[in-house]
C-alpha cells in the first residue's frame, strides 16, 4: 500500500507542472496521485497500521492535505477489506500546504506577475521555467533592471561595471546564465548569436587576450616601433596588423621566443607566442593568409594537435623543427601528457607517423631542450 512519504514524493514531483498552470491562469483542478489497488501482504495488524497510517496524513485527520477514497476489494490474504481507491487534492491550499510550499507558492505569484507585467515577452518563458523563476525569486528587481537598459540599449558598447545600472557592480557577472537566456529573446536581433562569450554575444567591451610577439627584423622595429622588438597587444588590434613582413614563425615556450631575435634569415619577420591552446586567438587575423606561417611546437602530441588546429585556419602553415631527426637526437625519455583525442588531425603523412609514435609512448621532446646551435643549423638551411 502507498505511504504518505511515497504521497508526498509523487505530489512534489508534480509541483513544476502546478506552478506551470499557475502561471498560464489555469485553474486549479483536482490532483490526483496514482496509488496501489491491490494488497498481497497477509498480516492483518500490518494492514490496519498501514490504514491507521495513510489516514494519519489526510485531509479528513489534519483539515488539508490530500483527500482519500477507500473501496472494498477483495485482498488474496485478507479477505474483503476497504483499500484507499483515489487519493487526491482537492484545493490548491491543500496541495500546498501538504507540500509547505504556500509561501513559495505565493512569492512565484509576485515574481511571476511582475516579469510579465514589465516583459510582457519573457510570459512563455516563465510558463516553460518555473523552477528557475523560483530559484531567482530574490533577484528579480535586478534581473529586470538589467533586462530594460539592454531592450533600450541593445549594443551598449561598454565594459560590464560601465553599464548605468543600479545594481550591484558584480551583478551581471554573477547571473550571466539567466541573464543570457533573457536577453537571447529580449533582443535577438542585436545579438551576435555565434559568441558564448556573454560580452561578446552582447555587444559588450571585454578584457582580451592579448598576442605577444617579436619583430625579428631591426628596420621594422626601428621604423614603426622605434626600436621596440617585443609587443603584446589585443587580439582585435593584433587582427588589424599591416606589417611589411614575408614571415611569420609561431612557437610556443616562452624561453624559446627569447632566443628568435638571433634567429638566422629573419628579415621582414616577426616571431608569435602561441601559448598553447592560445594560439587560435590568431584565427581571425585574416592578413596572416598572406604570409609565410612556420610553427615550431613541442614534439609531443599537444604541440602536433595544437599544429592541426592552427592549419583548421590557415591551410598553408608549415611545422619547422618536429620531425624524427630532430625527435631522436635530442629525446631525453621525457614523459608527455596523455591525450585523449580522436578526431582526424590535418598533418602531413611524416607528421602523424611522429604524432602516432609519440602519442603510443607517451614521449615529450620540448622545444627548449633542442640545442640552438642545431636550431641556428636548420633556420641556415631552411
Amino acid at each position: 500500500m502507498i505511504t504518505p512519504q511515497e504521497i508526498k514524493d509523487k505530489a512534489e514531483r508534480k509541483y513544476f507542472s502546478f506552478l506551470q498552470a499557475l502561471a498560464s491562469d489555469v485553474p486549479f483542478a483536482k490532483l490526483v496521485i496514482r496509488g496501489d489497488k491491490s494488497y498481497t501482504k497477509s498480516s492483518l495488524p500490518d494492514f490496519e497500521k498501514e490504514i491507521q497510517l495513510i489516514n494519519s496524513q489526510s485531509k479528513e485527520k489534519n483539515g488539508f492535505g490530500y483527500s482519500l477514497e477507500f473501496q472494498q476489494i477483495k485482498t488474496k490474504y485478507l479477505g474483503i477489506q476497504d483499500l484507499p481507491v483515489l487519493i487526491y487534492f482537492e484545493t490548491e491550499k491543500d496541495f500546498l500546504r501538504f507540500l509547505d510550499k504556500e509561501n513559495e507558492a505565493e512569492l512565484f505569484k509576485i515574481c511571476t506577475n511582475k516579469i510579465v507585467n514589465e516583459l510582457p515577452e519573457l510570459r512563455n518563458w516563465v510558463i516553460q521555467n518555473p523552477a528557475k523563476v523560483v530559484q531567482n525569486r530574490a533577484e528579480w528587481t535586478s534581473i529586470l533592471k538589467v533586462c530594460q537598459y539592454f531592450k533600450e540599449n541593445s549594443k551598449p558598447n561598454k565594459y560590464i561595471r560601465e553599464l548605468p545600472i543600479n545594481v550591484h557592480t558584480k551583478f551581471i557577472e554573477r547571473n550571466q546564465s539567466i541573464l543570457k537566456e533573457l536577453l537571447d529573446i529580449l533582443i535577438p536581433e542585436s545579438i551576435i548569436a555565434e559568441e558564448r562569450q556573454f560580452e561578446k554575444r552582447f555587444n559588450l567591451k571585454y578584457s582580451e587576450s592579448q598576442i605577444r610577439f617579436k619583430i625579428l627584423d631591426k628596420r621594422i622595429s626601428q621604423n614603426l616601433f622605434s626600436g621596440i622588438e617585443d609587443l603584446a597587444i589585443p587580439v582585435s588590434q593584433f587582427e588589424l596588423l599591416n606589417l611589411p613582413i614575408k614571415k611569420v614563425l609561431i612557437v610556443e615556450n616562452k624561453t624559446t621566443l627569447y632566443t628568435t631575435l638571433t634567429l638566422p634569415k629573419m628579415d621582414e619577420a616577426i616571431a608569435v607566442f602561441g601559448q598553447g591552446n592560445a594560439v587560435v586567438n590568431i584565427k581571425n587575423s585574416k592578413w596572416l593568409s598572406e604570409k609565410e606561417i612556420l610553427y615550431w611546437g613541442d614534439l609531443d602530441v599537444q604541440g602536433f594537435e595544437i599544429l592541426s588546429r592552427l592549419r583548421d585556419h590557415f591551410t598553408h602553415v608549415k611545422s619547422v623543427l618536429m620531425d624524427k631527426i630532430t625527435f631522436d637526437a635530442f629525446f631525453e625519455n621525457d614523459r608527455g601528457i596523455l591525450s585523449n583525442t580522436s578526431m582526424k588531425l590535418n598533418l602531413t603523412d611524416q607528421e602523424l607517423e611522429l604524432y602516432n609514435m609519440l602519442k603510443t609512448n607517451n614521449w615529450r621532446l620540448e622545444q627548449e631542450k633542442v640545442p640552438f646551435n642545431y636550431v641556428t643549423r636548420y633556420f641556415l638551411n631552411l
